[in-house]
């Protein structure tokens, strides 16, 4: 099939789903590897891989997946390989003087720190989710794991998300 027919068959052109998703691809890479130029290193790579195996995607839709399924796996991988997983110690994560509201600079700062303490699983949950805005059900499909497992990950996660914000003094 050429990439004429491919086009015409799924209604998606490479062109037009590389500009459509970039900042996705790019924001879930970026979100688990706090790395824009190693962000922007898997994104090239997740779009070349789209590029190799245009033929093989069905719709819209199923394009959406397998780029979300590609960024995940890259950005692991990527961690792995590199040995990068983010390591911050809890002394070093800022203190704030007040309680803060939910929208406050400084929490989110603490947060994304205590997220990139988060194992790779459970850190790539919580950012799918709660960055990425996707619902369990979809993370369990990008993910191939079970929807329970998934809701296990969110849940711990927060419990101990909590309980380290807790230790600071945030949110009592």
């Amino acid at each position: 099939m050429t990439d004429l027919e491919s086009v015409e068959q799924t209604g998606c052109d490479f062109a037009g789903l590389v500009r459509e998703h970039q900042s996705m691809v790019f924001s879930l890479s970026y979100h688990f590897l706090h790395d824009r130029d190693l962000a922007e290193e898997v994104a090239q790579e997740v779009f070349l891989a789209l590029h190799r195996h245009m033929a093989d995607i069905k719709s819209p839709a199923h394009a959406v997946f397998w780029l979300r399924k590609v960024v995940v796996q890259r950005s692991i991988d990527e961690t792995r390989r590199r040995k990068r997983r983010p390591q911050v110690a809890l002394e070093l994560v800022a203190e704030p003087a007040a309680h803060t509201p939910a929208r406050d600079p400084l929490l989110g700062e603490v947060l994304r720190r205590l997220i990139a303490t988060l194992p790779e699983t459970p850190r790539m949950v919580m950012i799918m989710r709660y960055q990425e805005d996707l619902d369990p059900a979809e993370i369990a499909e990008v993910l191939e794991m079970p929807l329970g497992t998934v809701k296990s990950h969110l849940q711990r996660s927060l419990a101990l998300l909590r309980e380290k914000l807790q230790r600071r003094g945030v949110g009592d």
